[in-house]
């Protein structure tokens, strides 16, 4: 109980020390991000297009921008997926696409082994239509995928600028990564974590967001998988005191995105949401239903659960869920 107690006050003094220092989190920053990746332009970011292909150019830029260093001497983790013939007017059901990834060392001589991951899928369905995992099957048209997910994408990018901003690395290394291909059944994720760049067992948790850009009235932000590390749980209960925002925490609930990936393969996953709505997978979701006063909430809240995990003193293990 006593070293809970020690856990919870780093934890509160971790979160008001960041609270009160100068911040980079803003609404315009995040609906510039969403903006950008939801428009028309980039026509949906299926995997393989020249629309997904921008966004990842998009994605490196400010991975560059933001100090992210290289694995392999690259940005860009390249792999091949099968997408059905004539979707989104392919001409081959083979194609080449990418996860974009860097990453920062941490300050600890003997933590920065240790790999916190965060991570956000960048691609979305195109443009929809029969075979693909449109809610309007037979709907030809634009599914510009504003929440899900260039949201976690936009989130992932206010955080890393957030964490630049700052220039103090956690104890523990950072991954910041945006996966392709998560609507074909996770396979940036699944291409990742069966080609690490770093030791499986240095990967001790991973962090996800997909579609966080419509916080509703109650400010409820979904999480699931807390319970999968020491602590988890209470810290996540912990972070929401004082952040407006209403966490419903879950120790398993692991749930459906490419967080999964890694929790199949024994590594520790939160993974968050602020909730279903009509849009979902439709041409509707749009950069305009986007709540960016809430998704800097969001933002915020994910960013002290970053920074106090990396600093975690102590140690990161696998808990598994029923």
């Amino acid at each position: 109980m006593f070293h809970k107690i020690l856990f919870l006050s780093f934890v509160a003094f971790i979160t008001c020390e960041q609270g009160n220092a100068q911040s980079t989190f803003s609404a315009e920053k995040f609906l510039k991000h969403d903006t950008y990746l939801a428009s028309d332009k980039l026509e949906g970011r299926l995997a393989g297009t020249k629309g997904n292909n921008e966004a990842a150019a998009y994605i490196k830029k400010y991975f560059k921008k933001f100090g992210l260093k290289k694995f392999n001497n690259n940005y860009y983790q390249p792999f091949k997926i099968f997408i059905k013939p004539d979707i989104n007017k392919m001409k081959s059901d083979s194609v080449s696409t990418q996860n974009v990834v860097g990453y920062i060392e941490g300050s600890d001589e003997n933590l920065k082994k240790e790999f916190i991951v965060i991570g956000a899928h960048y691609d979305h369905w195109g443009w929809g239509g029969k075979g693909s995992g449109s809610k309007e099957k037979y709907t030809i048209a634009i599914h510009n995928g504003a929440d899900d997910n260039a949201s976690g994408v936009s989130a992932l990018l206010s955080i890393l600028e957030e964490l630049h901003h700052h220039k103090i690395a956690p104890k523990r290394s950072i991954i910041f990564i945006s996966f392709s291909g998560e609507e074909e059944g996770l396979l940036g994720s699944k291409y990742f974590v069966s080609h690490l760049p770093v030791d499986k067992n240095a990967v001790k948790v991973m962090i996800n967001m997909d579609m966080v850009g419509r916080l509703n009235d109650k400010k409820e932000l979904y999480m699931g998988g807390a319970g999968t590390f020491p602590g988890g749980v209470e810290l996540m209960k912990k972070l929401g005191e004082g952040s407006g925002l209403n966490p419903l925490v879950f120790a398993g609930d692991v749930g459906g995105s490419d967080h999964v990936t890694f929790y199949k393969n024994d590594i520790s996953v939160i993974g968050l949401h602020t909730g279903g709505h009509p849009q979902y997978h439709t041409p509707e979701d749009d950069t305009s239903l986007i709540n960016s006063e809430g998704a800097v909430m969001v933002c915020r809240y994910i960013y002290n659960a970053l920074t106090s995990i990396a600093n975690y003193d102590q140690s990161l293990t696998f808990i598994k869920q029923n």
